[in-house]
């Protein structure tokens, strides 16, 4: 799974859950730019990774298990 493929996810979940990913992360009962793109890249451009925490939060609040959510991420073929 890549960086780009697991933010899709998060991306592709938000809008299954008819929220945007701000919306997202405040079910979680996380700050609301949680999952914004400005918080996917440092500045000087590494890579950001969503926490797993702030995964389990978002899943818990939705009644989503990580099987379910693992579908949203596409086969990269690796």
């Amino acid at each position: 799974m890549t960086h780009e493929e697991i933010w899709k996810a998060i991306e592709l979940f938000a809008k299954d859950k008819n929220t945007s990913v701000s919306g997202l992360a405040r079910l979680g009962g996380l700050d609301p730019t949680t999952f914004n793109r400005s918080k996917r890249l440092t500045s000087d451009g590494q890579q950001r990774w969503p926490s797993t925490q702030s995964l389990a939060k978002v899943l818990s609040a939705t009644k989503t298990s990580l099987d379910e959510f693992a579908k949203y991420i596409p086969a990269s073929g690796n």
